[in-house]
Formats: C-alpha cells, structure tokens, sequence
C-alpha cells in the first residue's frame, strides 16, 4: 500500500466534535459512519469514546469510557475501526486491569497477547449442558442449604462489613487449590480502597496466581463502569472456551452494573421507564448475564454481590437479577455479631438446586430437617427470653439442643483468615458436612458442648477433643 493511499483511508476514518455533554460527545463523520460500539480517540488519543448511536447520515452519539476535560467543538477524533478489545491468554492470570485491558497494578504488562472484542454472543444453545452439577465451595452451610450450581450465577445479598469479601475470597481459595480453576473478579463501581485491601488480601491468601482482576472504580465515567463486566466476561470465556477450565467469575456489585446503564440513557436522552430506570434495564443485564453459562468444554460460575435499593425486593433492579439467579445467600448482620461465621442466613438463604431429584434424597431430607429444626428454634426464643430454658417441655429442650450444635456446626475456619484467628483453615466435602448435620439430627451430640462443635471442619473435630473459642451467644447461654 502506498504512502497516499493509506492518508487516504485515514482520512475516511476522521470525524469532527459537534457537540459535548458531559460524557456524551456528538461527532460529524462526512465520508464513512462508523458501525455502534466502534471506538474512537479524541486528543491525540488521551480520550475513548464508544459508538452508542447513529442519529443520521453523517452524525453519531458516542459515550465517553474517559473522563472528557479537555474536549471541544471542532476538535478532530479519528475511528479505531473497531470495538473494544481486551487481552486474553495464560499471561494475564495474577494481573489488575481497567475496562481497557490495560495494567493498573504498577507492573510492566507485555502488550503481545491476543485481544478480543468484549461484545460475544452467549453460547449457542446446543452447546450448553443441560446437566445439573453443584458447584462444591467446601464451605458447609453454603453446600447443605443452599448448593451453588455449576455454570449457575449466585447472588450474595448483604450490607457492609459482613463478611461479603471474606466469603468470596474463601470461595476463590477453594476453586484455585481444589478445583484447578480459575477466579476472575470484576470490581463494577468499587472504591478504590477496597481494590486495594482486595488485592492485599489475595496476595498474602497466596490465590493470585490463578486469578485475574478488573476494575471499572467509582470515579470514573459510567461509560467505564457499565463496560467493564464485558471485559470480566471476555477473559472468562477465554478460559472456559480455549483452556476447557472451569471459571469463578465474581462480580462486585451487580446493582453498580445497572446503575452505570442507567446514567449512560438518561446521558443518551432515552426516556426513563419506572422507577427511572432505563427502558432497556432487561436486555443489558441479559446481554451480561447470559453469557455467563455452563457449555461441554467448562463452566463459568458467577457469584454476584447484590445491593438492594432501600431493602426494597420489588425494585426492578432486584427483580431483573434475581429473575438470572439460581441460588441467593443472604448474610445476616445479627448472626455475624453472635460471632457465627460465616453469616449465611440459613433460612432466609435458598438454591434452585436443593431439590431430590438434582441433590439426591439423603442430601434434601437432611437439608429439611435442619431447616425444620432452625426454624423451630427460631419460634423458641421468645418463650425462652421471657420464661427461661427450664419452663421448655423435654422435647422443645431437644429441638434448642440441637439446633443450637447445628448452628455451631455450620460455622467454620477460613483459609484466608488463618493469620487473623491462628486457626487453620477447613475444606468440608459434601459428604462429610451431610454425615455431620445427620449425626447432631439423631441426637448423637446431645451430651457434648456446644463450644466443642464450634469452629471445626468435619464433624469428628468435636470428638477428637478440639476446643474451641465460645461466642459470645454461648455465654449469655450459660449466664442465663
């Protein structure tokens, strides 16, 4: 190609600013438009827009995935001729993204690796597995009650501080030392203090070396935000499709993905539909969300932590996601004060899984009873508090009895919080967390301590003699 003739095409591809909005920018093209989602850079390539719509022959509306300062009428922007891509392949794994695919951890990152475009299509329907397989965390109130499926998504609902990212990091800790996978955290909307700490905590957990993370933070442009969960994406598929392994993708915060959908409509000019969300709410969680599959060659499974607007479940952006779920972990502030970790809430928490047809019937009977007998204990401690333990009839005894070893039973230590409690961490089996629960059910541990079942992994730690720390629900126990 001659010197001339590549001017030439370069000079097809070069637009002129019309219009700036905050992070919408207008731009007139006079020889060829170019096609939604193509990127373009603006000030000597310092600023990234995106295609989002074509208004007329010669005019397109791009959404800015920088911040704008600087930008004015008349200024000169030059088409990429192409979407947005990221890197993929093994060289990524321990490294911090932005939506860009470029490194933010301080590093040198060498740009020779493959780069994939973000917008791919969900995998076609012939090649997804109908088969039903539990996701195994090795965490045994999550595995009992309400098993997580693989290739399934999970919402984690909970406020701040309990225990949201230490449950994630366990869950990441178990996938890279038992399972051989691969941990793909996507940070949407995240401060950047907790990126930070996240990345410290990995670090000394020792599970970076299989894991890959992105950041779209909270100061930058929504543009950015509302992208960099198709960037998770493309980096997952990658190591489902091309390495046939199985993915752990965690999104923090989902709510933020549709929160950034929103800002960029109201920015476009779309007319708001309830509540003032974007009338395309629907088909931009789905363009995400089914993605996120179970195929021949591997699975990715998505953990999502879900903010709810003002506790309100009719919201529709609680409606929309929950309508993606498969199981929901709902953790409990007041169980994380009585010192009962991890706080998974075990009746408000549920799985589509959890049925005999899917788990096996020894699986779904023991979940019922335990259920059964929590909730029993639930009613109790009302009658307790006022009239005291001893005013009980001996079968209500009973019922306290045990559902109070369960509940000391499901907790548990952490690999990624050994250095915190000097305890060492415990992976529990299925099977081993089943035998457990089957064991307190029929009465067997009536006669030991609550403190002994406390903070141990599988059930013979209570025999062995372990001794552990009591809670602080212990206590006013026996002070009561």
């Amino acid at each position: 190609m001659t010197h001339s003739t590549k001017e030439q095409i370069d000079a097809m591809h070069v637009g002129v600013i019309v219009a700036v909005r905050g992070s919408i920018v207008d731009i007139r093209f006079t020889n060829q438009l170019p096609d939604i989602h193509t990127i373009i850079y603006a000030n000597d390539g310092k600023i990234t827009l995106e295609v989002a719509s074509q208004l007329s022959a010669e005019k397109v509306r791009t959404i800015a995935l920088t911040p704008t300062q600087g930008l004015a009428r008349g200024m000169v922007v030059k088409s990429s001729q192409g979407p947005l891509k990221v890197p993929v392949g093994p060289s990524i794994l321990t490294r911090m993204f932005n939506v860009f695919g470029e490194a933010i951890d301080g590093k040198p990152f060498i740009n020779n690796t493959e780069r994939r475009s973000v917008h791919q299509s969900p995998p076609p329907l012939v090649s997804i597995s109908s088969q039903l397989q539990i996701f195994e965390t090795g965490i045994k109130i999550v595995d009992v009650l309400c098993p997580l499926e693989r290739g399934g998504k999970a919402g984690l609902f909970g406020g701040a501080g309990v225990g949201k990212t230490v449950l994630l990091t366990e869950m990441i800790h178990n996938m890279v030392s038992h399972q051989q996978g691969v941990s793909i955290f996507c940070g949407i909307g995240e401060r950047c203090r907790e990126g930070e700490e996240l990345y410290r905590e990995m670090k000394q957990a020792g599970v970076l070396d299989n894991m890959v993370m992105l950041f779209g933070q909270m100061n930058e442009p929504p543009g950015s935000r509302f992208r960099i969960g198709h960037s998770a994406l493309t980096m997952a598929e990658y190591f489902r499709d091309d390495e046939k392994k199985d993915v752990l993708l965690l999104i923090d915060n989902i709510f933020r993905f549709i929160q950034a959908g929103s800002e960029v409509s109201g920015l476009m000019g779309q007319m708001p539909s309830r509540m003032g969300y974007q009338p395309t709410l629907g088909t931009e969680l789905s363009s995400l969300e089914e993605r996120i599959a179970n195929t021949q060659n591997g699975a990715i499974t998505s953990i999502q932590a879900v903010y709810v607007p003002a506790d309100d479940f009719t919201d529709p952006a609680a409606v929309h996601t929950f309508s993606h779920l498969s199981a929901t972990l709902v953790l409990s502030r007041k169980r994380a004060s009585e010192g009962f970790y991890p706080a998974v809430d075990p009746l408000q928490s549920s799985s589509k899984l959890a049925t005999p047809n899917v788990v096996g019937d020894r699986h779904y009977q023991v979940a019922q009873q335990v259920r059964h007998i929590l909730a029993q204990y639930n009613e109790l401690k009302d009658i307790i508090a006022m009239l005291g333990l001893e005013q009980l009839s001996k079968k209500d005894r009973n019922v306290v009895a045990r559902a109070r070893r369960l509940e000391r039973f499901f907790t548990q230590p952490f690999f990624t919080t050994e250095q915190f409690t000097g305890m060492q961490g415990k992976f529990v089996t299925i099977e081993q967390a089943l035998e457990g629960c089957e064991r307190i059910l029929s009465g067997e541990f009536d006669e030991h301590p609550e403190s002994a079942l406390y903070m141990i992994g599988d059930i013979n730690d209570a025999i062995s003699g372990h001794k552990a720390p009591k809670t602080a629900s212990d206590e006013a126990h026996h002070a009561g």
